[in-house]
């Protein structure tokens, strides 16, 4: 009897399509808004192979770049809220670009439906060897030395790269020049080859040319130094009330099933707690955390009024 109940309990959350065993069926895409190699895309792509394996179903990776994130994430915005096209978005997605951009294709905090969030990745300063500085000060000393001289790169106009730097020359008085890519990767790897010579880029992208020694890193953009690297000062040490933290996310469309939802939290909060997932995010300067729907929705709320103030009282916008 108890089975037949449960049978019944099952084709009538099917009729309303909100039955977990409805779900999924088919591959599931993971859009992400940036070009391949990027912070948001190795994130996405560690996902993508547990999620692949959790859920019984193929999720696979899909860059859409340009405009800033806008294109990628406003075809998640304008998906059907069925669970087969989600996003990995970040703060500058959802928390910066509508104060930046005069015009938005979606709303960032009500066209979606926050799932979890995911990690914070350390937010380095770097520069290319070849700028004859150490720290900071050296470092703010020579860009006043040289105004407009140092190029920085960034994954695009708007892009926490771009508000990272935007924000130090004010705080610094210092003016550079923005050199904008469309994405994260080729960013990096022009400031490797000295065609820019700085970026506030994540430490995903950036850590492994340090170590290489490709690129000289000379602070991080948190609050408080990286448990990741402890040796590393903080720009605000230098410039107090600086700092820039960036995160990165999970969405479904507005108004995705609670029970996808709950579904989709439950096997990400899984993942990013697998001792494996933490060492090698860890490794390259990322911190995988855990989180409800509703604690990352109030996230997103906070740090959507906190920087929408923030770029308009600068007067920063997208170029």
């Amino acid at each position: 009897m108890l089975k037949k109940y449960l049978f019944v309990l099952c084709l009538s959350l099917l009729s309303m399509g909100s039955c977990y065993a409805a779900w999924p069926d088919r591959t599931i895409t993971l859009i992400v808004p940036w070009a391949p190699g990027g912070s948001t895309d190795i994130l996405a792509r560690l996902l993508a192979d547990y999620l692949t394996r959790s859920l019984g179903q193929t999720v696979i990776v899909d860059n859409k770049a340009g405009a800033s994130g806008n294109i990628g994430s406003n075809l998640v915005a304008k998906a059907k809220p069925d669970g087969y096209t989600l996003l990995v978005g970040s703060m500058s997605t959802h928390a910066m670009n509508q104060a930046l951009f005069a015009s938005m294709p979606f709303e960032p905090v009500d066209d979606f439906t926050p799932i979890s969030l995911v990690a914070f990745v350390t937010n380095t300063l770097v520069i290319n060897p070849k700028i004859p500085v150490n720290n900071v000060a050296e470092f703010i000393a020579y860009a006043k030395a040289n105004p407009k001289k140092l190029n920085f790169a960034s994954a695009g106009a708007g892009s926490t790269n771009h508000i990272s730097a935007v924000l130090f020359e004010l705080a610094a008085g210092i003016q550079m020049t923005h050199i904008p890519y469309k994405g994260g990767a080729p960013a990096v790897l022009d400031t490797v080859t000295g065609q820019t010579e700085v970026l506030f880029g994540a430490g995903t992208q950036t850590l492994p040319h340090v170590k290489s020694g490709k690129l000289k890193l000379l602070a991080v953009t948190e609050s408080t130094r990286s448990p990741q690297l402890p040796e590393t000062p903080t720009v605000a040490e230098t410039l107090p009330g600086y700092e820039l933290a960036v995160w990165y996310g999970a969405f479904g469309p507005k108004d995705l099933p609670k029970d996808i939802t709950e579904r989709l939290n439950t096997e990400i909060n899984r993942i990013v707690a697998l001792p494996e997932v933490r060492s090698k995010m860890a490794a390259i300067g990322v911190e995988v955390v855990s989180s409800t729907p509703a604690s990352f929705a109030k996230t997103l709320q906070q740090d959507a009024a906190k920087y929408t103030k923030l770029i308009r009282e600068s007067k920063i916008t997208a170029e």
